[in-house]
């Protein structure tokens, strides 16, 4: 899997700290987890996208990952209509992980937005969302699509991560908050 460009770190197995209670250097760390490095593009992040509704930001999602992807964004915008017409991706709490399948992917691709105001969603808690994360994968990433979901679950459960994302004022401020999610995680 290649990162994308921008500040994307490169995935390493190989342990490094050292101090009470730490690995032995170069040990080898279990990795059944995914880190958002390794499909969100940092470089398309949005921090103060304006949409009227659902659609319109299903649509807009499209438009950006189709671009970085040189996918159709119709195409991406029927995988996402798709798999949101089995059930609402609002997971609560402010925010929206839509996600679909679909040909022409050679990997995960992510893209993290805040809203510049908050929409009606149909989420599961019924609150409007103003963070979204889309995931696109390919038609047989089954248990990498699973993972991925995961961390951004992880992630979003996470009150302080998603008051800072909130309060991040500029894209390189939103993805900072990112990746520090992922630091606090890996510790």
């Amino acid at each position: 899997m290649e990162p994308s460009a921008g500040l994307n770190r490169p995935k390493s197995d190989k342990v490094v700290r050292v101090g009470y209670g730490a690995p032995a250097v170069g040990a080898v760390k279990k990795r059944d987890d995914m880190q958002l490095s390794e499909f969100i593009d940092f470089d398309s992040i949005r921090h103060d996208l304006s949409v009227s509704n659902k659609r319109a930001l299903l649509n807009q999602l499209a438009q950006i990952a189709g671009q970085r992807l040189n996918i159709d964004s119709g195409r991406i915008a029927d995988a996402i209509v798709d798999r949101e017409r089995m059930g609402s991706t609002g997971f609560g709490g402010g925010v929206a992980i839509p996600h679909g399948k679909m040909d022409g992917l050679d990997r995960i691709y992510g893209l993290a937005v805040r809203l510049a105001e908050p929409i009606g969603y149909k989420a599961i808690d019924g609150a409007p969302v103003d963070l979204i994360f889309l995931l696109l994968s390919p038609p047989d990433a089954g248990a990498e699509h699973l993972k991925a979901l995961a961390t951004v679950s992880r992630l979003v459960r996470h009150a302080p991560t998603l008051e800072k994302m909130r309060g991040a004022r500029t894209r390189d401020a939103l993805a900072a908050v990112l990746l520090g999610s992922e630091e606090r995680d890996a510790a």
